[in-house]
């Protein structure tokens, strides 16, 4: 199974946003041990700022980011093959130690829904 594990920082906190020697070496550390394992699969990091696309009806309307109604934002992600959410699970809980210095964060974990998932490619 594939996983996203998508860590959420704040926007306004800096060292989110300005990784330091350190962090970039624990995280350095961690995805080649991932890639060694074969669990990587996937991992980047995002600019502070984008853009948002709404749809409402038929209107379709793009703003720029930061994303000001969030306290926190996506600041990346890793995606990665696991046997079960609780093996996702532990690796997020490890990714997470990377970021020492971060002050508040989370890490999300989601199952990639595969095209076997979706009920109208099941009946093909």
């Amino acid at each position: 199974m594939r996983f996203m594990l998508t860590h959420r920082v704040r926007e306004d906190d800096p060292a989110s946003w300005e990784p330091n020697t350190e962090l970039v070496e624990r995280m350095n550390a961690f995805v080649g041990k991932l890639g060694a394992n074969g669990v990587l699969l996937g991992a980047e990091g995002v600019h502070r700022t984008g853009a948002v696309v709404r749809r409402r009806g038929a209107a379709v309307r793009a703003t720029d980011g930061p994303f000001a109604e969030a306290k926190e934002v996506v600041g990346g992600f890793l995606l990665i093959g696991a046997k079960d959410l609780a093996e996702a699970t532990a690796v997020a809980e490890e990714y997470i130690t990377c970021f020492a210095g971060v002050e508040e964060m989370s890490v999300e974990v989601r199952q990639v829904a595969e095209a076997e998932d979706i009920e109208p490619y099941q009946a093909r």
